[in-house]
């Protein structure tokens, strides 16, 4: 009985933890072949896989700009058009450029800064960004549940039953996941196309009741002039409120996340993929394009059209403006086909977040040293995003309205990263111009992120939430990991094995020397306290070794191992490593592997408090070196026969 139970145990074991992220292979699999630059798919079926997130904006985003700005929805919406076309589209054609293989405005921030200040800069960032996929798929999941409430024909069945839907949704999107989902850019196309067309059919329609119906644009247009009273106080509010309306921003992070799909040019390489990133821009420029066209004109139709108690809690255009109108004017038949592809690319938009979450953690956070082994692979995450997703639904209650404030914190930090990413960039290739202009546009977008946040608390509490929970569960990540070997390949030059391979025909006896003056009296004095320390015979042979900290905050990498004779007699092998401890054990591990003898390294003890030498050797890489490196050695390898012997004086 108990071998079976501990074999399912360990089938359950192998199922959660099989396999990566089925987008996410080419950048997480570390034996993955990548695939060629010219490889991929058009630009424009791309666009549409971009797009499950950027269009389906449609199902809620005209509701939400008539409660935020009322009879100035049109006018605001100008401004947020305005706003995507001359500052978010010219500051992601750049990110495209900058960042070719979908690494996105986060990855060119981290090149900026290093050491801890950009590890914590970077998680802060996908904290927001986190933000931003998970509001997704918990905000369209209650758009697509409101969708399906307000039917006609089943509004009666499942009235109130609001809250159990969107739950049911976001399991179902989490169940799709744990049985292998991979993005089908195929049923993107044919979803957004289907989409697209339906609004179209609704937006006609609407232009031609407004243009048989003069008096709505009389009636809108008188209202407008007597609440507000001119045009430039109509533009001034509209200015105000257009924080509000951030949401139509957003798409723009996923449409550089999905350029590797992005078909080439012949001649494309990854160093220079010149036809896919001018792919990104036309799918970049299009989409925005699309999107402006009918934002203006659905706020319009919806404003001039809907009576504006219909827009609030319990109206039936609460969060379906559009569906409210497909409805009213083409009939229920019409209006439910609309329904049903609403809620379809509302889904499909929370399953492209899913995904986006799977890909974007995995490519920090092990990187980091900052997650567990099992986040690397996807059915984990998935339950916990899920469930993650459960507790901001029931947060906010499955409200669309409310989660508005938090999607759009999310979106707009974002953008305003990558603003700034792309104006220093921009400045280093001295181009000033160019500077100034991202300079403007990254100050327009703060500007809108400090409002929404202001107005709306929400979403920062919640990025705050997240980036708390990142940080905190990154932290002790890395404090769990702290003795793990963590240099993937030992690399020796042709001096080093020169000197391993003469003390291999002896005893193999390292010196772990700090180097400081590296004078002749330093090795000098090393050895005798090493022999004096350890009463080594004097006939026996040394070899140094030093290590050179450079970025403490890295985790995984390579080990280069020089080798030099130092003033005509001293050997020294010299390497440089994120922690000196870990570069010594790899290095043990190595000429124990190499030479199939027994290596010895002689330590001296280090001087100071042990916790507050363990706290420099988490966080600087130095400190307690000798016990550290000894558990370094114990963990890699369990069997105290094979393991390289440590000794300390």
């Amino acid at each position: 009985m108990a071998t079976t139970e501990h074999a399912r145990t360990s089938r359950l074991r192998a199922w959660m933890l099989e396999g990566l992220s089925d987008m996410a292979r080419h950048q997480q699999g570390s034996h993955a072949e990548p695939e060629p630059a010219h490889k991929g798919q058009r630009w424009w079926r791309v666009m549409c896989l971009t797009g499950v997130d950027y269009f389906s904006t449609l199902g809620y985003q005209p509701g939400i700009a008539a409660l935020a700005a009322g009879l100035l929805s049109p006018v605001a919406t100008i401004v947020l058009v305005i706003v995507t076309l001359a500052g978010a589209l010219p500051v992601y054609r750049r990110v495209a450029e900058e960042s070719p293989r979908g690494e996105g405005s986060i990855a060119m921030l981290e090149r900026l800064l290093s050491f801890w200040k950009g590890k914590l800069f970077v998680l802060t960032l996908l904290g927001f960004a986190a933000t931003d996929f998970l509001i997704t798929i918990t905000l369209s999941a209650a758009d697509a549940s409101t969708h399906l409430v307000e039917n006609p024909h089943l509004t009666d069945v499942l009235h109130d039953k609001q809250m159990l839907i969107t739950l049911l949704l976001v399991a179902l999107l989490g169940a799709v996941f744990l049985k292998g989902f991979l993005e089908a850019i195929g049923v993107a196309v044919v979803l957004v196309g289907i989409y697209l067309a339906l609004n179209v059919v609704v937006v006609v329609v609407g232009l031609w009741h407004v243009a048989t119906a003069a008096h709505v644009v009389t009636d809108w247009t008188s209202a407008l002039t007597t609440e507000h009273g001119n045009v430039i106080a109509m533009v001034g509010v509209a200015l105000l409120v257009f924080p509000k309306l951030a949401l139509g921003l957003s798409g723009f992070e996923t449409g550089v996340a999905v350029m590797p799909h992005v078909q080439g040019d012949p001649a494309d390489t990854e160093e220079k993929p010149t036809g896919r990133i001018r792919g990104t821009k036309k799918l970049l420029t299009t989409a925005a394009v699309i999107m402006s066209v009918f934002l203006i004109s659905t706020s319009f139709i919806t404003t001039v059209l809907i009576p504006e108690k219909e827009f609030e809690s319990g109206g039936r255009a609460n969060g379906r403006a559009l569906a409210y109108l497909a409805h009213e004017y083409l009939g229920n038949i019409f209006g439910t086909v609309y329904d049903v592809s609403t809620i379809a690319i509302l889904w499909f938009a929370g399953a492209s977040a899913m995904a986006g979450l799977l890909n974007l953690m995995p490519r920090y956070l092990p990187r980091y040293g900052m997650a567990p082994h099992w986040a690397r692979a996807v059915r984990p995450m998935v339950i916990v995003f899920t469930l993650v997703a459960f507790l901001v639904t029931w947060i906010f209650d499955a409200d669309v309205d409310a989660q508005g404030g938090a999607y759009a914190t999310g979106v707009l930090v974002l953008i305003s990263s990558a603003a700034i990413a792309v104006t220093i960039a921009a400045r280093k290739a001295g181009q000033r111009n160019w500077t100034i202009a991202f300079a403007v546009i990254s100050a327009i977008f703060l500007y809108t992120t400090v409002v929404n946040v202001i107005e709306r608390p929400d979403g920062v509490k919640i990025g705050a939430c997240f980036i708390a929970g990142i940080i905190l569960v990154s932290l002790l990540s890395r404090l769990a990991r702290a003795f793990e070997l963590r240099v993937t390949s030992v690399t020796m030059d042709d001096m080093a094995e020169r000197f391993v391979r003469d003390i291999a025909s002896r005893r193999i006896r390292f010196i772990a020397n700090e180097p400081d003056n590296r004078d002749k009296a330093e090795y000098r004095d090393k050895i005798e306290q090493i022999r004096h320390d350890n009463d080594v015979p004097t006939s026996e042979d040394f070899v140094f070794v030093e290590v050179t900290v450079l970025d403490p905050s890295e985790f995984e990498a390579g080990l280069n191992v020089r080798g030099e004779v130092m003033h005509g007699r001293y050997r020294v092998l010299t390497l440089e490593s994120s922690s000196i401890p870990n570069a010594l054990a790899a290095l043990l591990l190595h000429v124990r592997d190499t030479t199939g003898c027994t290596p010895h390294i002689y330590f001296e003890w280090t001087e100071g408090n042990p916790f507050a030498n363990f706290l420099r050797f988490f966080l600087f890489g130095q400190g307690e070196v000798a016990p550290v490196t000894r558990e370094v050695l114990r963990e890699a390898e369990p069997d105290p026969a094979r393991r390289p012997r440590v000794h300390v004086g």
